[in-house]
């Protein structure tokens, strides 16, 4: 999986799942935190969409949080997801 470093912006390959001590190859920064999360919205409450998520106050720096998910993964369709959404549209196309 590729995913995007939100320190350097540069494309990094990982493997499922990212470890709290993996680090970005090209500027070193942590991957496994706050700020390298699909939940992090410095918007939301304690800057986190996911709710059920304990309060990290270092947002940069490596954690344990368990609801965890890569940010800005390119994660490209393989074909079973292609042909699950052909299913699906199949079943809902109307009948000429």
């Amino acid at each position: 999986m590729i995913m995007i470093c939100a320190f350097c912006h540069a494309d990094i390959e990982v493997k499922e799942p990212v470890s709290r001590r993996d680090v970005c190859p090209n500027c070193g920064r942590d991957l496994h935190c706050c700020k390298q999360c699909k939940f992090y919205d410095p918007h939301s409450y304690n800057e986190c969409k996911e709710v059920m998520a304990e309060r990290v106050v270092d947002k940069e720096r490596a954690n344990i949080c368990e609801y965890f998910v890569t940010r800005g993964s390119l994660v490209k369709h393989t074909d079973k997801v292609r042909q699950a959404k052909e299913a699906l549209e199949n079943l809902f196309k109307k009948p000429s």
